[in-house]
């Protein structure tokens, strides 16, 4: 088992490294950015790109997500989600396919870096679960540890491409595993561990957003408490929109006509709205600087709202966590716009943080992974954790009350599918 780990850990990690690359890569040759002297990451890209170009990329997104999809559903085996691979309890997971699922995991990388809005974070976890099914069939592993092990490659997946152990190992034992034992939580935390590091030398020990200070104060405190409910509802209700499209999302060759029309209407978007293409992380971090206000922030949220929406709609695949995080964070600018015109001031990044992780808890079933993300992701200090726990909790505690009484959402209709609106996908 041991060696199981560290083989998992470093196949992730290398997997997740060459994933991001190829992102990095198609953005630059897509959007013209990343020479010397000119814009360094992918707003600033698509900000400084002619309009022509924008259309362009995202019209290619769409060519690439029906046509590529389309012939993976017709000619390749059905696909298997890694909550399919590492089963429940004692029931046997399935197998993933491995040339369908390395196709699959390469649309979604290729369609995201065309500016897909939809999240990348699948892909990593995806292709780490097929590694180490492979790799603890290699090794002989017992079926209950065959199980752990492929919720370690999955969660190592993502540490490795966010750059965040702790996260990872969360998400393996709350989504996947759901269950905790000190055997599965060795596991996790060697898988991840080794898994974050390998992408150092690439990528850098980076973090995902800057954020400046952040002091704790009684009114963040008050704000929390008050804006909980709110996102909460609001969470609640988005993804109820988003299971229903998701279940009736376009297969067969209708996915191609979908793809294109729904992708090619992003670009035309984006040449009003450059923060639109992409998961979001550019619009994120500039809610978590204080640089959208109140309008800005109320139009980027109904337009990413829509977006995710679409693309969930046209059958195209990827994950929701950076979306969500970035309706959670322009909700919360404007919830505390409105906040400060009577109330005690609360500065505007601090609320983007505790409401956008309070919403990506929420949204994807997973408050304990996202409370760990938000601090992996900013390195934000201990004392900001505590309205950060808080507005967590009250904002699942407000949406489970709201599933209960609406019996929304609905169930998925395939819910192991790769790419739902569940974080175990």
């Amino acid at each position: 088992m041991v060696l199981a780990v560290i083989a998992t850990g470093i196949m992730s990690g290398l997997g997740g490294t060459a994933l991001a690359l190829v992102l990095h890569t198609i953005q630059h040759l897509a959007y013209g950015y990343g020479q010397a002297g000119g814009p360094q990451n992918f707003l600033q890209g698509i900000s400084a790109a002619p309009h022509w170009r924008r259309v362009a990329a995202l019209f290619a997104c769409g060519m690439v997500a029906g046509l590529g999809w389309w012939e993976l559903q017709r000619g390749g085996r059905p696909l298997v989600s890694v909550t399919a691979a590492v089963g429940r309890g004692d029931a046997p997971g399935r197998a993933m396919p491995a040339l369908s699922t390395l196709i699959h995991v390469l649309l979604q990388i290729v369609t995201v870096a065309l500016g897909s809005p939809l999240g990348r974070e699948v892909a990593p976890r995806e292709l780490g679960a097929l590694l180490a099914a492979r790799g603890g069939r290699i090794l002989g592993l017992t079926p209950e540890d065959a199980r752990i092990i492929i919720a370690c490659g999955a969660g190592a997946g993502l540490a490795a491409v966010y750059n965040v152990p702790l996260a990872g190992t969360l998400f393996i034992l709350e989504v996947l595993l759901k269950a905790f034992s000190t055997r599965a939580a060795m596991a996790a935390l060697g898988a991840c561990g080794i898994a974050a590091m390998m992408p150092w030398t690439v990528l850098g020990d980076v973090q995902q957003y800057d954020i400046g200070p952040m002091p704790l104060t009684p009114a963040i405190l008050l704000w929390a408490i008050c804006a909980a409910p709110v996102i909460g509802i609001c969470a609640h209700a988005i993804k109820s929109l988003c299971t229903l499209v998701q279940n009736r999302a376009a297969s067969g060759a209708a996915r191609i006509a979908w793809c294109v029309a729904v992708f090619t209407g992003i670009g035309l978007l984006s040449c009003l709205f450059p923060q639109l293409p992409g998961n979001g992380r550019g619009p994120t971090q500039l809610a978590l600087a204080g640089h959208v206000g109140m309008m800005l922030g109320l139009e980027l949220l109904g337009l990413k709202i829509l977006v995710v929406m679409g693309a969930l709609r046209a059958g195209a695949a990827g994950g929701l966590l950076t979306p969500s995080l970035t309706m959670g964070a322009l909700l919360s600018t404007v919830l505390v716009a409105g906040w400060n015109l009577a109330a005690p001031a609360v500065p505007v990044d601090a609320a983007a943080l505790i409401g956008g992780m309070a919403f990506l808890g929420t949204f994807m079933a997973m408050p304990m992974t996202a409370l760990a993300l938000g601090i992996e992701f900013t390195r934000v200090g201990h004392d900001m954790w505590f309205p950060m726990a808080l507005a967590m909790t009250l904002c699942v505690a407000v949406a489970h009350a709201c599933a209960h009484l609406t019996h929304l959402p609905g169930p998925l209709v395939r819910p192991t599918a790769p790419g739902s609106v569940s974080a175990r996908s």
